[in-house]
């Protein structure tokens, strides 16, 4: 079907938090891409007519939710936890496309039983300043290959947490590592579901390439909602 725009759920941080300047960024990025943006806050109800998940960037996950006890942990929004947690799994049950950034790449890693490295010295930032530029060849074969091409691409670093091969979730393979720490995997049973530990809707600090993983998300989506509809 011709000129589908489809249905983007995007989760958010609370309104007047540090990361709700960020907000904007996610939906600017998906309606260049074509999509129709469907805000989620924490606390809302979950949308269930939406052809795909972004799971955004922010604080860090409580960490109980992964059975462990606080190493270093904050900023944490329970609310938030909770309504990205159920929204994950239920898109994951429907098979969903899913793009998980930043703190969505940690939400995908917990609901599919893996935990997290509570705090990574040097891997943050000042407010809105980026840390580094570095590039990463993705795994051959994978879908992030297929999106941004067989060359290394530039991407972006800012995160608190992380995730090493020893803590993946199940039914995930890491397609970049660097440096021992995970920072792009993809489900093996999903059609589509992808992590990425850095920021591909910051377009003016990645790569041309890098940048493409929105569009190509969104045209997954776009390809769901055209099948679907009556």
């Amino acid at each position: 079907m011709a000129g589908v725009k489809p249905r983007i759920a995007v989760t958010l941080a609370r309104p007047r938090t540090p990361f709700a300047d960020e907000n904007n960024r996610y939906r600017v990025a998906l309606e260049r891409a074509g999509a129709e943006v469907i805000h989620v806050y924490p606390g809302d109800e979950i949308p269930v007519d939406v052809d795909g998940l972004l799971l955004s960037g922010g604080g860090d996950i409580a960490p109980e939710r992964y059975g462990e006890g606080d190493a270093g942990s904050r900023r944490i929004d329970l609310a938030r936890d909770e309504t990205e947690l159920t929204i994950a799994r239920n898109a994951i049950e429907r098979d969903l496309p899913i793009l998980g950034i930043c703190r969505g790449f940690q939400v995908l890693n917990v609901v599919r039983g893996g935990k997290l490295v509570q705090d990574l010295p040097g891997h943050e930032h000042p407010e809105d300043e980026l840390l580094q530029h570095h590039d990463v060849r993705p795994r051959r074969g994978s879908i992030l290959e297929r999106v941004s091409g067989d060359q290394p691409i530039t991407v972006n670093s800012r995160h608190h947490q992380g995730v090493t091969p020893e803590i993946l979730g199940q039914g995930l393979v890491a397609t970049v590592e660097v440096d021992g720490l995970i920072e792009a995997f993809e489900a093996t049973d999903r059609r589509w579901l992808v992590g990425v530990q850095w920021h591909p809707e910051r377009t003016s600090e990645v790569s041309p390439q890098a940048a493409q993983l929105i569009h190509a998300f969104v045209a997954e989506a776009a390809a769901r909602s055209s099948t679907t509809a009556p």
